[in-house]
This record gives structure tokens, C-alpha cells and sequence, in this order.
């Protein structure tokens, strides 16, 4: 007889995992440390599962992934949303870390989420190091906004405090840019990104840690993975505008900035907003647009390792 197909839902948390099978139901947890990263990956060989599926949440999960990963599990990181929508259309509405394993359980047998290739340890360094440039940007931000109302009793603090967190800014910039420099492959890949007018270095670093599948994907699937991909809103009669939404916000983010930037210095990008905006088209639905055609592009180059090439057409052809 088959062997019953085992799937196996994990929440992870800082200090415990808690995992349940289905079908069977059998729930265990484990600590969240090495100790107990050994013992759920044992298990886990143990119960040969179809998939092993947990929630992304916030890096947490990380040793555990790079763990599976190494003893070939087949193991699938997804959005935290996507659960959250599949436990309320079961009317799943209590939320504990048993309760969460039972429903990440099911949602694997029931969805079965593809498997994706897992980031490598260079990638995931290299997507720990954006992580933390984000940190440093964001207290930049807010201590900049607290000196405009500081009193002179504390401003020289804040004012010393930005000062360090931009030479931080600095070191992290410069341990960045080692870091694409030491991986051949990164590099090919950063200078291909890099050659795009409007494409800067931090974007292209987000874009090799935070979006490894680049260049492995087709258009439709990347727009729909860093969330510029238009969805419908129909029901009956009813006809909804077109939006954006979801995806890889940290993405999305510097895909924006690069966007704004293509249309004023991108022969191509800036081209196509203008059309669009000629057509009658709203600036904002013009822009995302043009990020979900410049994100096409830099697929496009990734994948074929074309360099960026503009004569009188785009040489990629039709993007939008």
C-alpha cells in the first residue's frame, strides 16, 4: 500500500516551535534553539513529509529553514497573511501556536504552496545586512524629526546620536558593497543590474538578497511576487478598479524609488509614463506601471545576462 503523505505546519516563535501533522493531528513543541532545532529536524526525517510549511516572521524562523534546508527537507517559507485569510475562511478565528501549527498543517496539505528555491547562506547574509541598513535609515529619520522639536537641553544628544548612526550608515554601505564583491555570480549580477539608468546600488543589493528568484520566474509570476501585478475586483455586475497590492513590501519600496528615478533619466521608462499619462492615465497608475515594466526589464537581463542596451526601441520588446 502508499505510504500516507505526511504534512507537517510549524510555528515558529523567539523562544518555542510548535509543530502538527496532518493528517494525523499529532502536535509537538520544541524550544527555539540549537537544541531543539536538532530535535524538530529529527523528527522531521523521522516522518519523511510531503512539505513542511511555517510562516515568514521576521528572520525568526531563519535557523530552522537554513537546518531543513541542509538535511533536504522539503520546507516552504510563506506569508504570514496567507494563513491568516486561509485560518478565517475555515472560521478558525481563535489564534494560539498550537492552534496556528493545526491550521499551517492543513493549509499545507489542502494549498500545497510550490516549492521555491531556498536563499543560500550568502543571500541570507546579504539580506540580513539590507535588513539592518533599513533599521539604521529608519532611526535616522525619526531622530532627525525629533531634533526639528528639541529643546537645546537635548538636541546636542540627538545631533551626536545622527552623526553615529550615519557613519553606521556608512560602514553598513561599505560591508555591502564587500559583500556583492566577494560572489563572482553577485557581481555579474550587480553590474548587469547596475548598468540600468535609475538603478543604483542599494536597489540592486535589495534586489539579489531580497529577490533571489529574479531572472528564474516569468513576467506575470515576479510582478505578482513583489506585489505590482494589477489584480481584479469583479463580482457580478460589479467591475472594481484594478489594484496593487501585497507582495515583498522591502521590494517594492526600493523599486519605487528606482522607478521615480527611471522616469526623469530612463529613455525607456521615462517614454512609457509619458504615454501613459498622455493616454489620460493617473500619475500613480502610470508609476506602478512603469515599476512593474522596469521590474520585467531587470528580469528579462537577469535571466538572459544581457547588459542594458537602449537605441531607438526597448531591445527586450513589449514589457508592460
Amino acid at each position: 500500500m502508499e505510504k500516507e503523505r505526511v504534512y507537517v505546519g510549524i510555528d515558529v516563535a523567539k523562544a518555542s516551535m510548535d509543530a502538527a501533522e496532518y493528517p494525523s493531528r499529532r502536535q509537538w513543541r520544541f524550544t527555539n534553539d540549537e537544541n531543539g532545532i536538532n530535535q524538530t529536524v529529527g523528527r522531521l526525517r523521522e516522518l519523511s513529509p510531503a512539505l513542511v510549511v511555517m510562516e515568514a516572521t521576521g528572520d525568526v524562523e531563519l535557523p530552522l529553514v537554513a537546518a531543513s534546508a541542509v538535511a533536504g527537507l522539503p520546507i516552504v517559507v510563506v506569508n504570514p497573511r496567507q494563513i491568516r485569510d486561509f485560518a478565517r475562511a475555515m472560521g478558525r478565528l481563535s489564534k494560539t501556536d498550537a492552534i496556528d501549527a493545526q491550521v499551517i498543517a492543513y493549509f499545507a496539505a489542502t494549498v500545497q504552496p510550490e516549492l521555491r528555491p531556498l536563499p543560500d547562506t550568502q543571500t541570507q547574509e546579504l539580506s540580513a545586512i539590507l535588513a539592518r541598513r533599513r533599521q539604521v535609515v529608519e532611526m535616522i529619520v525619526a531622530e532627525s524629526n525629533r531634533l526639528g522639536v528639541a529643546s537645546k537641553a537635548v538636541s546636542e544628544g540627538i545631533q551626536d546620536h545622527i552623526a553615529w548612526l550615519e557613519k553606521e550608515l556608512a560602514n553598513i554601505d561599505n560591508n555591502l558593497t564587500q559583500s556583492v564583491q566577494r560572489s563572482p555570480v553577485w557581481r555579474e549580477k550587480y553590474e548587469l543590474l547596475r548598468s540600468v539608468p535609475g538603478v543604483g546600488p542599494v536597489v540592486s543589493a535589495t534586489l539579489l538578497g531580497d529577490l533571489p528568484e529574479l531572472g528564474t520566474l516569468n513576467r506575470k509570476q515576479i510582478a505578482a511576487l513583489v506585489g505590482v501585478a494589477p489584480l481584479n475586483r469583479d463580482s457580478g455586475t460589479f467591475r472594481g478598479r484594478r489594484s496593487a497590492w501585497g507582495g515583498r513590501a522591502k521590494v517594492r519600496a526600493v523599486l519605487y524609488m528606482a522607478t521615480l528615478t527611471a522616469t526623469r533619466h530612463n529613455a525607456v521608462i521615462k517614454g512609457f509614463y509619458q504615454r501613459l499619462c498622455g493616454a489620460g492615465k493617473e500619475k500613480k497608475v502610470a508609476l506602478v506601471a512603469c515599476m512593474r515594466k522596469l521590474l520585467t526589464i531587470l528580469n528579462a537581463m537577469i535571466r538572459s545576462g544581457t547588459s542594458w542596451r537602449y537605441v531607438s526601441a526597448p531591445v527586450f520588446g513589449p514589457c508592460s
